[in-house]
């Protein structure tokens, strides 16, 4: 009886100890999934604040180009997006470029969510459009769940998505296999969810050896999306990061955001 009342007492200590660190990473789950950084400030550039209260004042990076096309960018988890800014700006030197500082990062006040993140690049793109011919969308990691709901939801000329998931939920079940995050997530950028509502020319481009984000979820992602509107691109021998210096990625950027090799 003793023995059975032990194991009984250890199971509901286990038990306890299981609720207690779900409980702390529900609390906790925004600090696990955003990693706001500094950045620094790219010489030439302007800049584009947000509609919004004084408090969270959403800040925007501007490149002027040389011609009537727009071009946002969404960046990755950790990223300064200045750091993008010189490839970009030489991949597209026609395209006028918005880089969003997502909310608590960089520039922009706020606690980043992907209610506020979307809401952002919703209020980013209104605020443009009407100022260009065209716009496109370019975004990698993180940044691809705003960005297919933003093409989702507007009529955007073109999208390429660079290391993207098909949803942060299928990101942390397979990082915490004995939690129940679907529900405890939630922010879940379900972009498989938004994939089959966007019209417009859609590449995305997965590395052969990320360590972050595994290839595979970036091609079950393409199967997402209407067949003739997307085209999938796995570059071997890069991971998440390496894939922004191989010698293809510009010239990928440029085919499909310029129309010349869309779906």
């Amino acid at each position: 009886m003793k023995l059975r009342r032990l194991f009984l007492s250890l199971g509901l200590l286990a038990g306890l100890i299981y609720l207690g660190g779900c409980a702390l990473l529900y609390q906790q789950q925004r600090a696990l999934i955003y990693f706001p950084r500094p950045f620094v400030t790219a010489e030439g550039s302007g800049r584009l604040t947000l509609p919004g209260d004084e408090q969270t004042q959403v800040r925007v990076t501007v490149w002027p180009g040389r011609g009537s096309g727009a071009l946002l960018f969404f960046g990755g988890n950790a990223d300064d997006p200045h750091l993008s800014l010189p490839l970009l700006a030489r991949t597209f030197p026609e395209y006028t470029l918005y880089l969003l500082h997502y909310r608590g990062y960089g520039e922009s006040g706020g606690t980043p969510s992907e209610t506020a993140l979307v809401g952002d690049a919703l209020k980013l793109y209104d605020q443009i459009q009407g100022r260009h011919a065209r716009v496109v969308v370019l975004a990698r990691s993180l940044g691809t769940g705003v960005a297919v709901q933003l093409a989702a939801a507007r009529p955007v000329q073109g999208l390429v998505l660079v290391t993207p998931y098909r949803s942060l939920v299928e990101e942390a079940r397979s990082r915490y296999p004995y939690v129940p995050v679907d529900w405890l997530l939630q922010d879940r950028f379900e972009s498989w969810r938004y994939a089959p509502r966007v019209q417009a020319p859609t590449l995305i481009l997965g590395a052969a050896e990320d360590q972050v984000i595994a290839p595979a979820n970036a091609e079950a992602l393409a199967r997402d999306f209407a067949p003739e509107r997307v085209r999938y691109r796995l570059l071997p021998g890069v991971g998440h990061q390496s894939i922004l210096d191989d010698p293809a990625y510009p010239q990928l950027l440029r085919e499909a955001l310029a129309g010349q090799g869309a779906p």
